[in-house]
């Protein structure tokens, strides 16, 4: 947080020609429009009541019931290897919503990685790998939506021809980083790759066993919960269209919908009684307010290189020194550093897609590359930044000390990045 706060207010200094009291305003009017802002707000909300579903499915024994379920009564989980294969599978499965997808996936992995002695850094780094990775590739959610809009915007200004949706499968076929991503993370959890600073990652130092006890009903009811309601607000904030839904609205309406009936379920099967249900929920808020500040900050110094026009800065050396061939891998590495900037793959994607598309129609170089190179770029970035939502909301449901899961998670991004980049290359080159 004192590394976000300095770099807000440096960047403001800047933009304000070093004045004291014009910073000051500045930083007084960002914090007005930050908590003036629907989708902040909301974003916000999310993370306040996640904290509560989270809570109330462990303390209800949901969590303890599933986990004894699947170690005892089904035998499926009894290595290292088939928990972390767990947590990749449950990343892969639920790919609607990146943040739904890293809750789930880090409630049911903490139980199963402390039982059988695995980093909760380890778990962080499966769960941050398989949510916006999976989603950039199964468009089926936000990503899908603002990256269609964004190309038929293009479209509309002659850029380009026939089908928007035709272009996005190309685009997601040429998603380098993302399937890398993937790919890499299934090996390491096969053959329990640790590089890095991985391999000094605090393991607990007590074996936990997993008890019987609770339900697993009291976990699986939230979950069906979560994973419908965001199907159902995509739904209905976009007039029947899923695609067309807002993404920040979906998630806060589920959360909301999630913590009040699976309350009234707890309540109705006496699980606990409806003061201890409110009571607990607000435990579990109050465990989410710090990590909801550097989520503030996160924002706040995206809007302050929103302001510094970092984006257009970058991007004004590109069509200057590259020739076609590398003008896709170029695009990837902009928009990598982009992203890792600001902290959001949406924002790179909404800065960049205007950028790439005319500079490949004016250097007649592959378009359908280019934006995947814009996808695989924003989400590489957005993997290894410490300021990401994705990245923070990755080490708060899996309970890993949020600088610990970035340093040992970016020798595994940087490595299928570079892949990425290759491959971006050479396609370049030859395809």
């Amino acid at each position: 947080m004192v590394s976000l706060l300095g770099g807000i207010v440096v960047g403001e200094l800047i933009i304000n020609h070093y004045s004291i009291i014009a910073t000051l305003h500045a930083l007084l009017d960002m914090s007005i429009l930050l908590f003036t802002t629907p989708w902040i707000l909301k974003t916000f909300g999310f993370m306040l009541l996640m904290g509560a579903v989270m809570h109330l499915m462990e303390r209800s024994g949901g969590v303890n019931g599933f986990v004894y379920m699947l170690t005892h009564k089904l035998s499926l989980v009894k290595s290292e290897r088939a928990a972390l294969l767990l947590v990749y599978i449950i990343g892969i499965v639920i790919f609607i919503e990146t943040s739904i997808t890293v809750l789930i996936a880090g409630a049911v992995g903490r139980p199963l990685c402390d039982a059988h002695q695995i980093s909760r850094a380890k778990l962080a780094y499966v769960c941050d790998s398989t949510s916006a990775p999976v989603g950039s590739i199964l468009m089926f959610n936000g990503y899908g939506a603002l990256m269609l809009g964004l190309i038929t915007a293009q479209m509309s200004l002659g850029f380009m021809g026939g089908e928007s949706v035709e272009w996005l499968i190309d685009a997601v076929m040429l998603n380098f980083y993302s399937i890398f991503a993937l790919i890499v993370t299934f090996v390491v959890i096969w053959f329990k790759v640790d590089i890095g600073a991985m391999r000094h990652a605090v393991v607990k130092s007590e074996v936990s066993r997993i008890e019987e006890g609770g339900h697993p009903l009291y976990m699986i009811v939230p979950i069906i919960l979560m994973v419908g309601g965001v199907f159902l607000f995509l739904y209905i904030t976009g007039d029947g269209n899923i695609l067309k839904g807002s993404g920040s609205s979906s998630i806060f309406y589920t959360m909301v919908m999630t913590l009040v009936l699976m309350g009234l379920f707890f309540v109705v099967k006496r699980v606990m009684p409806l003061k201890t249900v409110v009571s607990e929920s607000f435990k579990g808020m109050r465990s989410m307010i710090g990590i909801t500040s550097i989520l503030f900050f996160a924002f706040a110094i995206g809007q302050v290189t929103s302001d510094m026009h970092t984006g257009m800065y970058l991007a004004s050396y590109v069509n200057e020194v590259l020739s076609p061939s590398w003008l896709a891998a170029a695009v990837f590495l902009l928009a990598a550093i982009m992203s890792f900037s600001t902290g959001t793959s949406w924002g790179t994607f909404s800065i960049m897609v205007p950028i790439a598309i005319p500079l490949a129609v004016a250097m007649d170089a592959d378009i359908a590359l280019v934006l995947g190179a814009v996808i695989s770029g924003g989400v590489f970035g957005d993997h290894c930044s410490p300021i990401s939502d994705t990245t923070i909301i990755s080490s708060m449901a899996t309970g890993c000390e949020h600088v610990e899961h970035v340093k040992t998670q970016l020798p595994y991004a940087i490595f299928s990045g570079l892949i990425a980049f290759i491959l971006f290359a050479l396609f370049g080159m030859f395809r």
